[in-house]
């Protein structure tokens, strides 16, 4: 029985039942396994890209300090979800709070929607490394770069604000399980006991025209970017080729689920928790995978850590 208090005419639910992955304990322990690898790997990697960008003092480009942002962004996001995931997969009785499932939704936008904006910046920024490579330096500044994130981070903040505050002040009298294995919007307002119509309009136009808006930005800069290089490049063309392609990957793996779960009505779909492993549990660990083994300075820089390291130890 769902755990409830009395408020008005109606008993508010006052936590919530994540039916998870599989009902199936064997199933549920080969998501453990891998889903815990998986999670090694993306803290490791995205640690690892870190370290290696302070630690180097060659890697002081712009697109090197979007990069270390991003894998903080990387760690945080798959820190909402993934712990608790992993938890629940060895746990009979899978509950979450009220209140520690609107946390959990709100930290999911704020950050979903802050790398969602950084991915947009970064490629801005190699359109102008790209196409205006002698002005690059001046209009990517430092200072510049300083703002662009903290303008990420104030713009995923709004964004969830807004989807925190409308889900919170909703009704929830019952039912109060949650198909899924974390606490989103579209499983969430549906339990609501009330008409939310109005609601989910406001956040298909939020969360899906953020997406699709970033999205075709990215698209717009990347095409520029391409028919630059196709048509004025020469030295480093492949490499400017290389690079772009690293973010087209990491971009189609981010807004292609996001977009399948916010851009439509927030209907029940079976193929929505496979979607949403993608860009809660894949993506965050291929951003390091798709970023070191496409950069060759990355990879440098990470030998020459290493090397450095082991000859402290045998010193």
């Amino acid at each position: 029985m769902p755990e409830a208090m009395e408020q008005g005419n109606h008993t508010m639910v006052t936590e919530f039942v994540l039916l998870g992955l599989s009902h199936y304990r064997q199933v549920q322990l080969v998501f453990f396994v891998l889903f815990l690898l998986s999670y090694m790997v993306t803290v490791l990697g995205n640690l690892l890209i870190i370290v290696t960008i302070q630690a180097n003092s060659c890697l002081t480009s712009p697109m090197y300090f979007f990069l270390c942002n991003l894998s903080f962004i990387d760690l945080c996001y798959s820190s909402v979800t993934s712990p608790r995931m992993l938890a629940d997969l060895l746990s009979q009785r899978k509950t979450i709070s009220f209140n520690g499932c609107m946390a959990q939704l709100f930290l999911l936008h704020f950050v979903g929607a802050s790398e969602m904006f950084l991915l947009t910046v970064m490629a801005y920024d190699r359109y102008v490394a790209i196409c205006k490579p002698l002005r690059y330096m001046s209009i990517m500044s430092r200072p510049v770069c300083c703002m662009l994130v903290v303008g990420c981070w104030m713009g995923g903040f709004v964004h969830s604000i807004v989807q925190t505050i409308l889900t919170v002040h909703l009704p929830f009298c019952g039912p109060n399980k949650i198909d899924n294995y974390f606490c989103d919007v579209p499983p969430v307002i549906r339990l609501a006991c009330t008409n939310i119509y109005i609601i989910e309009l406001l956040m298909v136009s939020n969360s899906g025209l953020i997406s699709l808006v970033c999205f075709l930005v990215l698209l717009v800069s990347y095409t520029v970017i391409l028919v630059t290089v196709s048509l004025r490049l020469r030295d480093g063309k492949w490499k400017a080729l290389s690079t772009c392609a690293s973010h087209i990957m990491v971009v189609t793996l981010f807004f292609g689920p996001c977009m399948f779960i916010y851009l439509r009505p927030f209907s029940n779909f079976s193929a929505d928790k496979g979607v949403s492993i993608i860009y809660t549990v894949l993506t965050p660990m291929a951003n390091p995978l798709i970023y070191t083994l496409r950069n060759k300075e990355v990879k440098d820089s990470m030998r020459r850590l290493w090397s450095q390291h082991r000859l402290s130890i045998k010193n």
